[in-house]
C-alpha cells in the first residue's frame, strides 16, 4: 500500500500493519499484516469492502416492517435485496472527523424518512495499536422517540484451504430459505469450533449466541493468525460462507440476532431513548505463525 490519501480513501500504517479505509461506509477496503492480506475486499454495494459497520442494526427486517411500543413502522429496500438490510451506514458517505498515520474517525448522521424510521448519529474509529486493528462503533438515537438499536461489524476474512477457526457458542440458529433465522438449538458438530477446526466446505449463514467475545483464525500456510475480541454490546455473532467464493468467510460480531425486530425481547436489540448511546469494539490482534506448506 502507498501511504497517504487517495480520493476518499486513507491509508494507515503501524509496524507490520497496513490498512486502507474509505469514507464510503467508514469501511476498511484492504488490510495486510507483514504484507499478507487478512481481510478481503469482497463486500458492500460495490464488492470492494473488507469490513463495514452495521448500524443502526444488522441483517434484514422481515416484511420490511416492525412494531415497537404500540406503533407500527415501515422500511423500504435499500439495496437490490427485497428486504431492508444492514442499516444505512454501509451505504452512506461518512465525514472524516480526525485522522493520523495510525487512526481515522468518521461520523455519519441521518434523519428518519420513507426508507427507515431511524434518526441517529454514528461514529466509527479505525485505529492501529501495536499489531492490532481496533474498530470502535457507537450510535446515538437522534429521533423523537425510543427505538430498538443494534450494532455490528462485517469483516470479510481471508479464507485459504488450511484456514482454521476457534470460537465457542452455546446456541445456534438454523436458516430459513429466505435467509432469515429459523429455530434455535444446540450447535451442530460440523459448526462446533470450540476446538480449532478447518472451515467446512459448505454454505453457512447462521447466528450464534452464548459467545464470550473471543475467536482465533489461523492461516498456517500464510504464517499468520488473528485473535479477535469483541466487547461492549457485541455478544453474538454470525458466520457466513458462500459457495460461489472460496477466498473469504465472514465472522460478524453483533449486538443482536438477525431480524431481531420480530423475535422475543427484540433479539438483543436495545431500546434507546432520544440521546442514549450504544457502543461496541472489535479488536483483531495479528501475530506470526510458523509457515506450514499446503498438503
Amino acid at each position: 500500500m502507498n501511504q497517504g490519501r487517495v480520493a476518499d480513501q486513507i491509508e494507515l500504517r503501524h509496524g507490520d500493519l497496513a490498512v486502507r479505509v474509505s469514507r464510503r461506509g467508514a469501511a476498511v477496503t484492504a488490510a495486510t499484516y507483514r504484507g499478507t492480506p487478512f481481510l478481503v475486499g469482497a463486500g458492500g454495494p460495490n464488492g470492494a469492502m473488507a469490513n463495514f459497520a452495521m448500524v443502526p442494526f444488522g441483517n434484514r427486517v422481515e416484511g420490511n416492517a416492525m412494531s415497537f411500543a404500540g406503533r407500527d413502522y415501515a422500511f423500504q429496500p435499500n439495496t437490490s435485496d427485497a428486504l431492508y438490510r444492514h442499516g444505512d451506514g454501509w451505504l452512506g458517505l461518512w465525514q472524516l472527523e480526525e485522522a493520523s498515520a495510525e487512526h481515522a474517525q468518521f461520523c455519519f448522521s441521518r434523519s428518519a424518512d420513507s426508507v427507515s424510521p431511524y434518526a441517529y448519529l454514528t461514529r466509527q474509529e479505525i485505529r492501529l495499536a501495536g499489531d492490532a486493528l481496533v474498530l470502535t462503533l457507537s450510535v446515538e438515537n437522534r429521533g423523537e422517540t425510543a427505538l430498538p438499536f443494534g450494532l455490528g461489524q462485517h469483516p470479510f476474512l481471508a479464507r485459504t484451504p488450511m484456514t482454521r477457526l476457534t470460537i465457542a457458542a452455546d446456541r445456534y440458529w438454523s436458516e430459513r430459505p429466505d435467509n432469515l433465522l429459523d429455530v434455535p438449538g444446540p450447535v451442530p458438530d460440523h459448526f462446533d469450533f470450540r476446538s480449532e477446526k478447518l472451515l467446512p466446505q459448505m454454505w453457512m449463514n447462521n447466528a450464534f449466541e452464548g459467545w464470550d467475545g473471543r475467536a482465533v483464525i489461523a492461516w498456517p500456510e500464510l504464517g499468520i493468525q488473528a485473535a479477535l475480541e469483541a466487547d461492549g454490546a457485541l455478544d453474538r455473532f454470525m458466520l457466513y460462507m458462500p459457495v460461489d467464493r472460496s477466498d473469504f468467510f465472514c465472522l460478524e460480531p453483533m449486538s443482536h440476532l438477525p431480524n431481531g425486530h420480530h423475535l422475543p425481547g427484540f433479539g438483543g436489540l436495545k431500546p434507546l431513548a432520544p440521546g442514549e448511546v450504544l457502543a461496541g469494539k472489535v479488536t483483531i490482534l495479528m501475530s506470526a505463525l510458523p509457515v506450514q506448506p499446503e498438503g
